[in-house]
């Protein structure tokens, strides 16, 4: 496929965060995707809307009409992971998802969405809502086939449920993982040499003892889950204050591996 005007709405993922920092920038899969289809298109123009911490309410109402105004041919739009882990009603993200992916339709664009990996294999204490992201996942199918969407699956990639995809905090990709996404995304939009393994199984680590695991779950506990818990009960997020990192369409700079 052949693009020439890419735009990514969202939130952290497509933001990038996990990969580089407030210092010297996020990229992320959409960035790295940009990349890669700049190699196709060298006059490829970028714009990335997506800004960590928000719902898919937030982004209907901010991101949406933005994005269509810059008259995309590509764009990204994998969304609903914040409602997951908040407490947002699923009925009501379906009913959100459904006017966004509805209005992304209407255009003449490619749009590409994604299942989510479950997230219960690398962070144990998040298997009570397996069945909220199952059901987001769903949601995800359901939206690609009604509205001719591209798909890429997440859920089935196993690379994704390993722990060397996944920063620090577990919640962010890591750079590899961001690097898988965007070779997720590529192989699903049939990109010249994209990579159908993309989503395969690392070899495995050697295991560790039931007492490293009990210390790194109580060190992740207390530097990722205790704050983020403190966050949600005030109602504050990482990205309140926060504008998209890259507004408006531009040209494509190639980034080392």
């Amino acid at each position: 496929m052949y693009f020439s005007r890419f735009v990514a709405i969202g939130d952290s993922q497509t933001e990038g965060i996990g990969d580089g920092d407030d210092v010297s920038g996020h990229r992320g899969w959409a960035d790295r995707l940009a990349e890669q289809l700049s190699m196709i298109n060298p006059r490829l123009q970028y714009a990335n809307l997506a800004v960590r911490g928000r719902r898919t309410r937030q982004i209907r109402d901010t991101q949406l009409e933005p994005a269509i105004a810059l008259s995309p041919d590509l764009i990204a739009a994998p969304l609903g992971m914040n409602d997951v882990l908040s407490n947002s009603m699923l009925d009501d993200v379906h009913q959100d998802l459904d006017h966004i992916y509805s209005r992304l339709a209407a255009t003449s664009a490619t749009v590409i969405i994604s299942t989510f990996p479950n997230m219960a294999k690398t962070v144990p204490i998040a298997k009570r809502l397996e069945p909220r992201l199952l059901a987001l996942n769903a949601m995800m199918r359901e939206f690609a086939t009604t509205y001719d969407f591209v798909l890429v699956d997440l859920h089935a990639a196993p690379v994704l449920v390993d722990t060397r995809s996944w920063s620090i905090d577990r919640l962010h990709a890591s750079p590899f993982g961001h690097e898988r996404f965007a070779a997720g995304a590529a192989h699903a939009l049939d990109l010249p040499g994209s990579d159908p393994n993309w989503g395969r199984a690392l070899d495995p680590l050697v295991p560790m003892s039931l007492a490293q695991k009990s210390i790194r779950e109580a060190q992740w506990a207390r530097a990722f889950l205790v704050p983020w818990m403190i966050r949600r009960f005030r109602g504050v997020s990482t990205g309140d204050g926060l504008s998209a990192k890259r507004p408006e369409l531009t040209p494509v700079r190639q980034q080392s591996t």
